[in-house]
């Protein structure tokens, strides 16, 4: 029920917002903060995502705890998804996103809601149903290829 009071309550907020600043500064300053909006934001999610990409990439490497990182990288998704929809509302939504002690303030606020039951690291068999047997013996045939002088067919320039 929550969720249809927002799809409902946003749009109209929106409309309310674009009426009210269209009236105080008209209809082409309202249009373009609309535009350089939605292109200062594209510029700085781009920014913030490339660079939480790295921090996902180097805690993963350094076998650390990704949560922090991957969450971050989530909020600065949705931001993007906000500050593309036009509206002063999801605007300055989406700003706040972009703002890493927000997005802190947003996890902790998750954490408190989600509880982890169970965690593993490393790889493990593909299908639970039937791991791996020791003493499996995979059976095949080869053939021995001449060696030849120069690149393999792999290689080779095409004519």
């Amino acid at each position: 029920m929550w969720l249809f009071a927002i799809f409902v309550a946003v749009p109209i907020l929106e409309i309310a917002l674009f009426i009210q600043v269209g009236g105080w500064i008209g209809l082409w300053p309202t249009l373009a903060i609309v535009v350089a909006t939605a292109a200062l934001g594209t510029f700085l999610v781009r920014r913030q995502g490339l660079a939480e990409i790295r921090r996902i990439q180097r805690s993963l490497e350094e076998l650390n705890d990704p949560t922090r990182p991957l969450a971050h990288g989530a909020m600065i998704l949705a931001s993007g998804l906000l500050l593309l929809t036009p509206g002063f509302f999801t605007d300055g939504l989406g700003f706040a996103l972009l703002v890493p002690q927000v997005r802190d303030l947003v996890l902790a606020k998750i954490r408190k809601r989600v509880r982890v039951q169970s965690f593993t690291v490393g790889t493990g068999p593909r299908d639970p149903r039937h791991p791996p047997q020791p003493d499996d013996v995979i059976e095949g045939d080869y053939v021995e290829m001449p060696r030849r002088d120069g690149p393999s067919g792999w290689t080779q320039p095409r004519d």
